[in-house]
């Protein structure tokens, strides 16, 4: 009998146990520093990412500046959730003649001098500069509606920084 109880006694303490650090594994995976995937631009295209990184605002769609881990100077974000900028993405198969995707006429925008590719994602937009050096993407939650808003707080340092290129 005692062996029995012996036995219970290291059982039932380590079930709570594991039970708690499952919990604490769950509870801690993100804390809304978590940033969106880095892209790795070279060339020009990198070089007018780091230009637009320093010249980023402070605040997007009324949202303050979000540390993120990883740091980058190509991604930023801002709030929470967050709109998420990534400079140096891979042209958008939208805009790729010969993908599955390809349409010459999908919806596009210009915003103080900034053409946006629009597309409508699940839970908000995803827009993406189409005449500059560097792809610039912009992901907002529909939270912050209407989505074009940011894009108002981004054209002055994208057309400052990012400069136009010709048909790609």
């Amino acid at each position: 009998m005692s062996t029995s109880r012996r036995a219970s006694r290291h059982i039932v303490p380590t079930v709570p146990l594991a039970l708690l650090l499952a919990l604490a594994a769950a509870c801690s995976s993100s804390d809304g520093s978590a940033g969106p995937a880095v892209p790795h631009p070279s060339g020009k295209a990198a070089q007018a990412c780091r230009a637009l990184h320093g010249a980023l605002p402070k605040q997007v769609a009324g949202q303050r500046r979000a540390s993120l881990d990883p740091e980058s100077r190509y991604t930023a974000a801002w709030g929470d959730p967050p709109v998420e900028l990534r400079c140096g993405v891979a042209r958008p198969e939208k805009l790729t003649p010969g993908s599955e995707e390809y349409n010459p006429t999908a919806d596009a925008a210009e915003v103080n001098g900034v053409s946006w590719l629009i597309e409508k994602r699940k839970g908000g937009y995803r827009f993406t500069t189409t005449d500059r050096a560097a792809y610039v993407e912009l992901t907002v939650p529909e939270a912050y509606a209407p989505e074009t808003g940011a894009l108002t707080d981004l054209a002055g340092p994208v057309r400052k920084t990012v400069p136009r290129s010709g048909p790609r």
